[in-house]
């Protein structure tokens, strides 16, 4: 029997998971699919706004203005900290280092159409574009990459303030393909001549004292030794800048976490991720869950556990689903949501008419309530099954797209709810934080 199945293999799932098998757990993640880093900035967002809309500069120390009971409050600045600060010590070895800003501070970093966007952690190479540098940006792309535009990136930071132009290149420098996306380069510049390729294009290009600013394909499984060759080439800071879906960086981030989550460890050959799994039923008896079982083509699957982590994400990654009836509800275990609604039937109290209103929609607030142990709980705050446990934007209270705090809250969420499992199974003293020494 193993110690912990996790469902949900997204930032989540995937730090849960790798904290509680480097803590001496067996443990094993199934997942519908891979999670939502495949489609974010492959970043580390602690909080960029608060719920008011206003900007926050030190995130940490912002924390104890949140609701009392948002996810993050909860967590504590000390844990949130210490989580994120673990997180980076695994994407490092992994050759994957990220940085913050000074004493704590939000990094302000470009998106792929020139907006700043609040970072708490960024991988270095989009950490080289912070806009608070005053040395020019030269951004530059390609000609057959859809999805991003080195005219629009740069006249909308020229508009901020920011010294910026642009230059386009042949996308045939690096690929005879005719229709590539940014992994499809990204692999391409894992090869050291055409990485060599594009520094020399680049090195005719750019002028003294001006930084490169590329999309995100500075390559995949050699990302490190691409970017310190076109940086010795052109003699320029070299920045990549996240584009649209399929994300590079998000894909280095979750190549990384699942590195960490199979090592082996004296007690056990390392975790390991299912992917194509999806959980389509469970069974408890006497207040604990016995069994969940996932799709096969035969029969399901039943994987057994002592502890189960929900981590499957809010509405938006799947795991809170909703019917033209007004109904919504948690896929996995039909657990009771939250719902900031006075008539959760109503529809249309969902949204708010606006599409970007800076006070969100009240549907994005919706999740599972927990207890100070991260135990999903019904409406009278007891615990519904004894050995589960949820993390990550599933959780109520958070709206982490209009806080920008969605993969801080996947982060420190996980390793709080993994701290709670460790003391429940005598790996951990109570006194322990979230995240397992």
């Amino acid at each position: 029997m193993l110690d912990l199945l996790v469902i949900g293999a997204g930032l989540s799932g995937l730090t849960a998971a790798a904290l509680a098998a480097q803590a001496g757990l067996s443990v094993r993640v199934v997942a519908k699919g891979l999670g939502a880093q495949h489609w974010g900035a492959g970043t580390l967002d602690l909080l960029g706004y608060l719920p008011d809309h206003s900007p926050v500069d030190k995130p940490l120390a912002a924390l104890d203005s949140l609701p009392a009971d948002h996810p993050l409050r909860q967590v504590g600045a000390a844990h949130a900290q210490r989580s994120l600060a673990t997180v980076a010590d695994w994407l490092a070895a992994a050759g994957l280092p990220y940085v913050g800003g000074a004493e704590g501070r939000n990094l302000a970093l470009p998106s792929a159409v020139g907006a700043a966007r609040p970072v708490y952690l960024a991988p270095t190479a989009q950490a080289a574009a912070r806009l608070d540098d005053p040395t020019p940006l030269l951004i530059v792309g390609f000609d057959h990459l859809r999805d991003f535009y080195p005219n629009l990136l740069a006249d909308n930071l020229a508009r901020q303030g920011h010294a910026a132009r642009s230059h386009t290149l042949p996308s045939a420098l690096l690929t005879t393909r005719g229709d590539a996306n940014t992994v499809h380069l990204a692999h391409a510049l894992d090869d050291p001549a055409t990485a060599t390729r594009l520094g020399e294009a680049l090195a005719a290009v750019v002028r003294p004292g001006e930084r490169l600013a590329l999309p995100a394909i500075l390559g995949l499984d050699q990302h490190p030794a691409v970017v310190a060759r076109v940086q010795a080439i052109t003699g320029a800071t070299v920045a990549e800048i996240p584009t649209l879906p399929p994300s590079v960086p998000g894909i280095r981030l979750h190549r990384a976490l699942v590195q960490q989550l199979s090592r082996p460890h004296p007690r056990h050959a390392g975790g390991r991720v299912e992917a194509n799994m999806t959980a389509v039923e469970f069974h408890a008896q006497d207040g604990a869950i016995q069994w969940v079982a996932t799709a096969t083509s035969a029969r399901p699957l039943r994987h057994t556990a002592r502890a189960y982590l929900l981590a499957t994400g809010g509405i938006l990654g799947g795991g809170i689903n909703t019917d033209a009836q007004g109904r919504a509800w948690e896929v996995i275990f039909d657990l009771p949501l939250a719902l900031p609604l006075t008539l959760p039937t109503a529809r249309a109290q969902w949204f708010r008419p606006g599409f970007l209103d800076p006070a969100g929609h009240p549907i994005f607030q919706s999740g599972v309530a927990v207890n100070a142990d991260w135990q999903p709980v019904d409406a009278a705050g007891q615990p519904i099954y004894a050995n589960l446990w949820a993390a990550g934007n599933l959780l109520a209270h958070a709206d982490s797209l209009r806080t920008r705090s969605h993969e801080g809250l996947a982060v420190v969420t996980a390793a709080a709810a993994v701290a709670a499992i460790l003391v429940r199974h005598r790996h951990a003293p109570a006194s322990a934080g979230p995240v397992p020494a």
